[in-house]
């Protein structure tokens, strides 16, 4: 699975975003995704999680109830709705693919797109 993720860019606290991740590969409907964030001189964090079917969600508590992640299986794209963002959120966003149907936190994802950039000034 190839993932290719867009979407983020430079805003400011308040503003939202939108990502997205799309993904190759015949297999896409029967993974659950992910996005994960890291912010310069800190480690990867969990951000959101979404099952194949039914869909499920997972997320941060930094991020509940701002961050929304939805999957349009039909486009092989997964997204990150992002609102009222704040200059904590700068960082990194990463998807991911895992190698089942449900998300666990237990295990890590098995494929990772590239990174693209969030910065969200004061």
């Amino acid at each position: 699975v190839q993932l290719q993720a867009s979407g983020g860019g430079l805003v400011q606290a308040g503003d939202s975003l939108r990502l997205s991740c799309v993904a190759s590969g015949r297999t896409f409907s029967r993974r659950a995704m992910g996005w994960f964030r890291q912010a310069p001189g800190k480690g990867r964090e969990f951000v959101a999680a979404i099952n194949w079917s039914p869909d499920s969600t997972y997320y941060a508590d930094s991020v509940q109830g701002r961050f929304t992640i939805s999957r349009d299986n039909a486009k092989n794209t997964v997204y990150l709705q992002m609102k009222g963002l704040r200059p904590e959120d700068t960082a990194a966003y990463y998807c991911a693919a895992y190698s089942t149907p449900y998300y666990s936190g237990s295990y890590q994802p098995a494929y990772w797109g590239q990174g693209t950039q969030v910065t969200v000034s004061s």
